[in-house]
């Protein structure tokens, strides 16, 4: 039993130091790294430009300080529109980069009053575009589209009933053109074809890179990744922002695959041939410390005179949505496509849980109501061994007299006391160990569920009852500020709202029933643990402390069943 407190007190303490730690170190410092950044972005030269030779990554910087304001620079130049009712922007003529992107069916707040903005063009706030081409082979002095080169476009506006051609003669006999098809939801499918009106062959290489600077602010480095991605061979990439400032380029070679750049809930991504080999890079443009790229080059197209070449690239802009982002996966064979979530350590456990919510919500139309109903099958299938945790505490609890007993009798003799301790529990079949498993078991389910409400956008904005409109966010009601009447925000450690506070009182009523630890600093020691729990879970999502404290309830009438059960059983026996 000793070990059991022992292990509850070590993770509530080690969570508390972690609460601790982001509070009043990690965030402070964060944001003053956030202010150095700002600093350096204002002191640079209005004439900060990449001086890279041939290197089709090379876009027009401005300072942040002097960022042309986004609606503007939209009509700065000539585009062609697309739309499908859950995306609308447009692609930049000038270059034929795809740089003007809303989400048109998910907005900033709850309010729904700013749709989310996900691609900008270059020398606004936050550039954020994506853009297709050709590489001349090294030394060879071939026109290809540049950032500067105009298109023509044909046929627009870009629907999903209606694809949209590009074209530019590089006037040496080279034609290029580049069609754009767009589904229902968030996947453009790009087809570039070169011409060769000449008496040569030619060689070029297809690539594809996402360029993003200025970077909105990040969540939780701690179980959310943000940032770079890709599979290569079969293998997830995450690097860090910070990896890639730190380590500098890094690079790899597949031949399926993708690369692309993710945030909490938005996505980027470039899919490459597959089945054909390619290299991609992860990188910083070269004297821009505020700017990522990544980017993928596959092999050399043949153009043969009179004849022509092609290549056909997907590119994926939009919410991760987990059924379209898997659908995605298995219609046109992107290899481990689903890992754009970040499903974390226990992928085993965190998409069937979300499968398991989405099944729910599809009966009660509620995310808060499917997690109440997931925690009963939960409980369902951790019946078992929660029955003999409950038997195992409620004989120990039947055993304290006895145990206080021989904690008298024996106690100058602690090598004494352990044997007699240990002969009690063999006589009265008690383990006092027992009680461990169903522990263990619970805590990758509860990480696994917080990951689900985290990171799946299905549970962003999404209510349940009262003023919990958002299960992904904190619960908002805290009697810190007379549960919003006083007009301020509590700082985050002491914003205790109504259901952490409920949360904490289940889980005092759950110890009430619980067998009082023998030593008295020990039993005053877990006495502060539902306290505790109550201020490290009120900035978690309101959806996890729900489901929390909907399982401590449901504990407790378990516990209460069985414990009356034990004590029924103990008295037959001594009658």
């Amino acid at each position: 039993m000793g070990e059991q407190k022992n292990l509850l007190l070590a993770f509530a303490l080690a969570l508390g130091v972690l609460l601790v730690w982001d509070t009043f170190v990690f965030q402070p410092e964060r944001k003053r790294m956030e202010a150095e950044i700002a600093a350096q972005d204002a002191a640079k030269s209005a004439s900060a430009t990449l001086d890279q030779a041939g290197d089709p990554s090379a876009p027009a910087l401005t300072p942040a300080d002097i960022a042309v304001d986004r609606s503007t620079k939209l009509v700065e130049t000539q585009r062609v529109r697309f739309q499908n009712g859950r995306i609308s922007g447009s692609i930049n003529l000038t270059g034929g980069r795809i740089d003007d992107l809303v989400l048109t069916d998910y907005f900033e707040t709850i309010e729904n009053e700013t749709q989310v903005v996900l691609l900008s063009p270059g020398q606004t706030k936050r550039p954020y575009y994506i853009e297709l081409g050709w590489i001349p082979p090294q030394g060879e002095a071939i026109a290809v589209p540049s950032a500067k080169t105009i298109w023509t476009a044909t046929n627009g506006p870009l629907t999903p009933t209606n694809p949209v051609t590009l074209s530019w003669n590089n006037g040496a006999g080279l034609i290029f053109k580049r069609t754009y098809t767009l589904d229902q939801n968030y996947l453009f499918t790009v087809t570039q074809a070169v011409e060769n009106t000449t008496n040569d062959s030619f060689q070029l290489f297809p690539y594809g890179q996402i360029f993003r600077r200025n970077l909105p602010d990040l969540e939780n480095f701690f179980v959310l990744h943000e940032g770079p991605l890709g599979v290569f061979e079969g293998s997830l990439k995450e690097p860090d922002y910070d990896d890639i400032e730190d380590d500098g380029p890094q690079s790899f070679t597949s031949s399926d695959g993708w690369v692309g750049i993710t945030d909490k809930y938005w996505l980027t991504t470039l899919v490459p041939s597959q089945g054909e080999a390619f290299t991609a890079e992860i990188k910083q443009p070269r004297g821009i410390d505020d700017a990522y790229i990544v980017n993928f080059r596959e092999d050399a197209r043949v153009i043969p005179a009179g004849g022509s070449a092609s290549v056909t690239n997907a590119v994926f802009a939009g919410a991760k949505e987990v059924e379209l982002i898997d659908a995605y996966e298995q219609q046109l064979g992107i290899r481990m496509f689903d890992r754009t979530i970040d499903w974390g350590w226990f992928y085993f456990l965190t998409k069937p849980i979300f499968y398991a919510l989405k099944f729910f919500y599809g009966i009660v139309g509620n995310f808060g109501i499917a997690i109440l109903l997931l925690t009963v099958v939960i409980k369902g299938l951790m019946f078992p061994l929660a029955n003999k945790q409950f038997e195992s505490f409620a004989k120990m609890k039947v055993l304290q007299p006895k145990m206080k007993a021989l904690q008298e009798r024996f106690k100058d003799d602690k090598q004494k006391l352990q044997m007699e301790m240990m002969e009690l529990y063999k006589k009265e079949k008690v383990n006092p160990l027992s009680g461990c498993l169903p522990i263990f078991v619970q805590i990758p389910i509860f990480f696994s569920l917080y990951k689900v409400l985290f990171v799946t956008i299905e549970m962003r904005h999404a209510p349940f009852f009262g003023w919990i409109q958002d299960l992904s966010a904190p619960d908002p009601l805290t009697p810190i500020n007379l549960f919003g009447a006083l007009a301020f925000d509590p700082p985050q450690f002491i914003a205790i709202g109504i259901w952490p506070l409920i949360m904490g009182l289940s889980m005092w009523l759950q110890q009430k029933m619980n067998p009082t630890p023998m030593d008295p600093m020990q039993a005053r020691i877990m006495s502060f643990l539902p306290i505790m729990f109550t201020f490290i879970l009120a900035p978690f999502a309101a959806g996890l402390v729900i489901y929390w404290t909907w399982n401590n309830l449901l504990s407790i009438a378990q516990q209460w069943i069985i414990q009356r059960k034990v004590t029924a059983g103990e008295k037959a026996a001594k009658a």
